[in-house]
């Protein structure tokens, strides 16, 4: 059994997509990030980083693992599925899940930071992050141009790039023109493990779909401003 340990984020999303698709039986335990429950002592045991996802294995002698790459990592190792077993197939899966871990991430996550948290509004460091979430893109959709899937199968790759990319609208990041990005995109969407993953622990309102905020994005806003602070 897998105990996870998560909250409705991307990087959250990227396990639990995962653990669907793997069919592992799992729990999960949602934390409050707003109530600040990612720092409690107890939780600082299983990761010292206090940020979410963790696992802990329970048929490993309860081994924890944080960091959402390296628990894809190691349920895909666990599993033997979502990633070769062959050196180059490997290597593979793994640089284009570091392309996510070092770049789609961070950009997305400081795009989100500036365009819609931070109280003041500084355009050059707004078009920095959303501009480089786009080369990102672009890199992206010229691979998924000759390849159907990331690294030639469906992998943890996928898993963990497609869990930031579906959230582009709340980054203010245009995919406009970006036709294979959108192919892969909607062969996710249509995969019942990724329609499971992203509704855990609970379905959040869809975000950046209107040109003004709804009261739930308004909500989210100010939980999100919470926890920069922390």
């Amino acid at each position: 059994m897998i105990e996870l340990y998560t909250a409705p984020t991307p990087n959250g999303h990227k396990v639990s997509i995962a653990l669907e698709e793997l069919a592992l039986p799992y729990t999960v335990h949602a934390l409050n990030l707003m109530g600040g429950e990612q720092k409690k002592a107890d939780y600082l045991k299983i990761n010292p980083n206090g940020r979410i996802p963790a696992i802990v294995d329970t048929e490993a002698d309860d081994f924890a693992v944080f960091e959402s790459g390296a628990i894809l990592i190691y349920l895909a190792e666990k599993t033997g599925k979502l990633m070769p077993s062959d050196a180059k197939g490997r290597s593979r899966v793994i640089q284009w899940l570091m392309f996510q871990m070092g770049g789609v991430g961070p950009m997305m996550g400081q795009a989100n930071v500036f365009f819609r948290y931070f109280p003041e509004k500084i355009q050059p460091v707004i078009d920095r992050y959303q501009n480089e979430s786009r080369r990102l893109f672009e890199v992206i959709n010229t691979r998924l141009s000759v390849s159907e899937w990331l690294a030639d199968d469906y992998s943890i790759a996928d898993i963990a790039n497609w869990a930031w990319v579906r959230t582009h609208r709340w980054s203010g990041v245009n995919t406009d023109g970006l036709v294979h990005l959108k192919r892969w995109s909607d062969a996710m969407i249509a995969r019942p493990a990724c329609v499971r993953g992203i509704e855990v622990p609970f379905k959040l309102p869809s975000l950046g779909e209107g040109k003004k905020n709804s009261e739930a994005e308004n909500n989210f806003i100010k939980g999100a401003q919470t926890l920069l602070q922390k």
